[in-house]
Parts: structure tokens; sequence; C-alpha cells
């Protein structure tokens, strides 16, 4: 046996942007950020520093990983 639950889903959609927005609002306010534009220039820091942003071909690495993990299972189960 089941149960026909009918909500007027337009209300409580309003209602949760309206809740949504207040709540970004409201964090934003707190935080002390004042647009979501605003850098946190965190590639700036000393940590980072002497990093450098991956190259172009970084994906060949990713290929590399997988083909070996790949060979060492081949290998195992043979």
């Amino acid at each position: 046996m089941g149960v026909i639950v009918n909500k007027n889903n337009q209300q409580d959609n309003e209602l949760s942007r309206r809740i949504d927005a207040d709540l970004r609002e409201r964090a934003l306010r707190a935080s002390g950020v004042v647009d979501e534009d605003t850098p946190d220039f965190a590639e700036d820091s000393e940590y980072v520093k002497d990093f450098k942003k991956t190259g172009r071909f970084g994906w060949v690495w990713v290929v590399l990983i997988v083909l070996a993990i790949i060979s060492i299972i081949s290998i195992v189960l043979i």
C-alpha cells in the first residue's frame, strides 16, 4: 500500500531559493569577502613560490602510470 503526497513544489522551490540566497549572503558577510571574484592570492604565497605549472605533456605521465599498472597486473595474473 502506498501513500500519495501532493505538494506545491513551486512554493518549496521559491522558499529554498530564498533561504540559499540568504545563507550565501550571510556567509559572505561573515567571512569578510566583499565580492565573489576577489582573488585569494594562493599562488603568490611563499609556499608555492618556486612551483612550476604542469606543461602541455603532463597527460603523458598519467598514461605511463596507467600502462605500468596494467603491466604489473598482467604479470601477476600470468
